[in-house]
């Protein structure tokens, strides 16, 4: 078992929760969520800190990437070869190769996955039912979905903070 103690901490004014560490003990940190700008959701940020031991003493990030880069489809750069390598698919966060330790067992890392999978796919939803004329706004949509602020309502309103919080209780 990878597990080490679930800790949670403050960096730049925000709840942050431990992720785990990798094999040279660099702790990864998730971002409490927040409805940016008055209309969509921002999660899934993992970061280390320039304290990375004790984020609410950290002057800077010391690295920053999504929750998603860490499911899926994983790559390695080969230095040798000056390409890209495929990798496992990781469905599992607990089976992440980046961490050595977790903060949370594999059944709870399967619970995650799905959760943050539900939330990136609502987040898109909202995300096309955001503007008057819902689409995928690289260009006007030529078919017209009608009016969709119900949908952008209750998954901002209702869905996304439940599975927000879900993720965060077994974080916590």
């Amino acid at each position: 078992m990878k597990q080490i103690a679930k800790k949670q901490s403050r960096a730049f004014g925000k709840n942050v929760y431990l992720l785990g560490e990798d094999s040279d003990g660099t702790k990864y940190w998730l971002q409490e969520p927040s409805f940016d700008c008055g209309w969509y959701w921002a999660f899934g940020y993992v970061e280390t800190y320039t304290n990375n031991r004790y984020p609410h003493l950290a002057k800077d990030i010391a690295s920053h990437q999504h929750i998603d880069s860490l499911l899926g489809q994983q790559y390695t750069y080969d230095y040798e070869k000056q390409c890209n390598v495929v990798g496992d698919y990781v469905h599992n966060l607990y089976n992440s190769p980046l961490f050595a330790k977790t903060t949370f067992s594999s059944e709870e890392g399967w619970k995650l996955s799905e959760l943050f999978q539900q939330f990136y796919l609502l987040r898109k939803m909202a995300d096309f039912a955001h503007k008057e004329l819902p689409g995928c706004h690289i260009t006007n949509s030529p078919v017209d979905h009608g009016d969709m602020k119900d949908w952008y309502n209750k998954i901002n309103n209702e869905m996304i903070p439940r599975i927000t919080a879900k993720i965060l209780e077994i974080l916590s």
